[in-house]
């Protein structure tokens, strides 16, 4: 690889101002108040866990946050090799005055005090946004969220809906439900029109994408109106469920989604394969694993059943990934999204992101998004993101089939922010 013409292509796409379409950004405060916020990101607690930080010590009911910084950075030295202590690095280095090659017992408390002396100015989330080049960022919203007190131009919401299909049996989830839309749902017709009151809510709102995630043997399918009534009225009952029934009960709920996903022309956004409390010992967020039993014929029905619904969807491995492009391939509403969780590390990114540009129609494309939950990591994500684009485009486009390089620049801003555009019709 040239690595002019690679850092040329970097330099443009490095330029480019961005939507985030996919976080799970807290609106109300969206940016790090302490390093706290940053190092207690799941990946590093996990990852400390994993080489021996008890999760008492990570997890201890009213922890300092500047005493928890100081165990996790305890460990750091077992994780420099990781990508997400690469993110971290760059993080304190852009925005903390960082010049440092690690963080050690000896100097991260005089890091911890810059960053926190940085967050209490009273526009450092602008600052932060500038400096990550951030135009809009995507929320992950829960069913009865008001989606009040804040910019819903900048923050867009995005209705999440596991809690509605594989909850609804849970007697907090139906008073949630009953109290934000007035509806009893004691039948499965008083259950629809609850679902449509939310799609209603949302959309006045600027909703742009539902989505949810799934877990490896969940296939979703049409139920037929009076086995919907029968279930979803023993549900409300609070009667136990077969399994057969909370299956069905799970099906009807999504598919009545799909149905209004279909009615209000949003995109529905399916993060596949995850397989929760695999670790029931770990800690908070690390739990949960990916599943190879995941497969997309699981959702065959559903793609063919709604051809005027873009289905956006994330898988968590590579076999899935394959799989992914060959349905991208032939299903024109179905687009491949982003790196997920466990595939957000630079060698998966590049060989799925090579599969997809050389096999994937370009216009059906999400290169990536941060997945993040203060808006701190923006920067470091996506930088790295760029850099693996600027190399697969440099080679397999420019040096590969003879690509001019404003031909391969146009692909990856298509890749990075134009698709994004037109697929949530921004």
């Amino acid at each position: 690889m040239s690595q002019e013409l690679y850092q040329r292509i970097l330099t443009e796409l490095e330029s480019l101002v961005l939507i985030d379409p996919h976080t799970h950004i807290n609106p109300h405060s969206a940016a790090s108040t302490t390093l706290a916020d940053i190092m207690g990101y799941h990946y590093y607690t996990e990852l400390a866990h994993s080489t021996g930080l008890p999760k008492d010590q990570i997890e201890e009911p009213g922890l300092d946050p500047k005493e928890k910084v100081g165990r996790l950075v305890e460990k750091l030295h077992t994780l420099e090799n990781t990508a997400q202590v690469s993110w971290l690095l760059e993080i304190c280095r852009e925005f903390f005055d960082f010049d440092g090659e690690m963080l050690t017992p000896k100097n991260w408390e005089q890091v911890y005090d810059t960053a926190s002396a940085k967050m209490a100015q009273p526009d450092w989330e602008q600052q932060v946004l500038k400096q990550s080049k951030l135009e809009q960022v995507f929320l992950t919203n829960d069913f009865d969220d008001p989606l009040e007190g804040f910019d819903t131009s900048l923050y867009i919401p995005c209705l999440r809906t596991d809690d509605l299909v594989f909850h609804l049996t849970k007697p907090e989830t139906q008073e949630r439900l009953q109290k934000v839309t007035g509806e009893i749902c004691g039948s499965a017709d008083e259950l629809r029109t609850a679902i449509g009151k939310l799609f209603e809510h949302f959309t006045a709102n600027n909703v742009k994408a539902c989505a949810i995630s799934l877990p490896p043997d969940f296939a979703p399918a049409p139920v037929d109106a009076a086995r919907a009534h029968t279930v979803v009225t023993k549900a409300h009952q609070g009667k136990e469920l077969s399994c057969d029934e909370s299956r069905d009960l799970s099906c009807f709920v999504f598919w009545t989604l799909a149905e209004f996903c279909s009615e209000y022309n949003l995109p529905f956004d399916l993060m596949i394969g995850v397989n929760r409390r695999v670790y029931e010992e770990g800690v908070y967020q690390g739990q949960d694993l990916y599943d190879k039993r995941t497969s997309l014929i699981q959702y065959s029905k559903l793609f063919n059943a709604f051809p005027n619904v873009t289905f956006p969807v994330s898988v968590l491995s590579q076999t899935s990934n394959q799989e992914l492009v060959s349905y991208s391939w032939i299903f024109p509403n179905v687009v491949t999204n982003g790196h997920w969780w466990y595939s957000n590390i630079p060698a998966y990114i590049e060989l799925d992101c090579r599969s997809r540009l050389q096999a994937v129609p370009q216009t059906k494309q999400i290169g990536y998004y941060s997945d993040m939950y203060k808006l701190e990591f923006a920067l470091p994500k996506f930088a790295m993101y760029r850099r693996i684009l600027a190399k697969v485009l440099s080679e397999d486009f420019v040096q590969g089939r003879g690509w001019s390089e404003e031909k391969a620049v146009s692909l990856g801003h298509l890749t990075l922010r134009g698709n994004v555009e037109t697929i949530f019709q921004m």
